[in-house]
C-alpha cells in the first residue's frame, strides 16, 4: 500500500470537515436562544467536539495520515533543535521518511543518527510507521527552467 504525503495536511483537514458537517446538526439562522444556566445543562447533553473527532478519524481510517502530520509539526522536539534547524522533512510514502538538510554536511549528520531517529518516530507515532529515513542534501540550481532556456547543454557547454 503505497501512500502520498500532502506536507500541507489540506486534504485530510477538507475530509474531515466533510464528515463532521454531516454529523453536526447544520448552523442556526436567525436570532440565537439564550443559553440555559450552567446548572440546567445535562452531562448527556453534551458530546465533547474531540469524541466527535476521534469517531470519525476512527471510521475513516485516518490515525495514520494525523501521525504523519504530526511528525512534520512536532520535527523540532523529535530530532533536536539544532538539527531541525538545518532539516526539514517534506515527504512520507510507505514507510520512508523524506528528509531535506540544507547542507551536504548536515546531510551526513543526519545519516549517522537515522537508526536513533527512526527509533524516536516509532516510539511516538506507533511501531512501524516508519522504517527507514531518507535524507538528501539540497539540490542544485536547474539550467533547464526559465525564459531564457535553451535546448540542448545550454551554457555549461561554455565552460570549456
Amino acid at each position: 500500500m503505497s501512500e502520498i504525503h500532502d506536507p500541507t495536511g489540506l486534504d485530510v483537514a477538507l475530509d474531515i470537515a466533510d464528515e463532521l458537517g454531516t454529523i453536526l446538526p447544520p448552523p442556526r439562522v436567525g436570532k440565537p436562544k439564550p443559553p440555559r444556566p450552567r446548572s440546567a445543562r445535562k452531562a448527556s447533553d453534551l458530546e465533547p467536539v474531540g469524541v466527535l473527532f476521534a469517531q470519525v478519524i476512527g471510521d475513516k481510517g485516518w490515525s495514520k495520515q494525523l501521525a504523519i502530520q504530526q511528525l512534520f509539526a512536532a520535527w523540532p522536539t523529535l530530532v533536536g533543535q539544532t538539527n531541525a534547524a538545518h532539516s526539514k522533512p517534506v515527504g512520507y510514502n510507505a514507510g520512508v521518511v523524506s528528509v531535506v538538510a540544507e547542507s551536504t554536511t548536515w546531510a551526513t549528520a543526519l545519516r549517522t543518527i537515522a537508526a536513533q531517529v527512526v527509533a524516536r518516530l516509532n516510539e511516538v507515532l506507533g511501531e512501524g510507521t516508519v522504517t527507514r529515513l531518507e535524507v538528501r542534501g539540497p539540490t542544485p540550481p536547474s539550467w533547464k527552467a526559465g525564459r531564457r532556456s535553451v535546448p540542448g547543454r545550454g551554457p555549461r557547454d561554455t565552460y570549456g
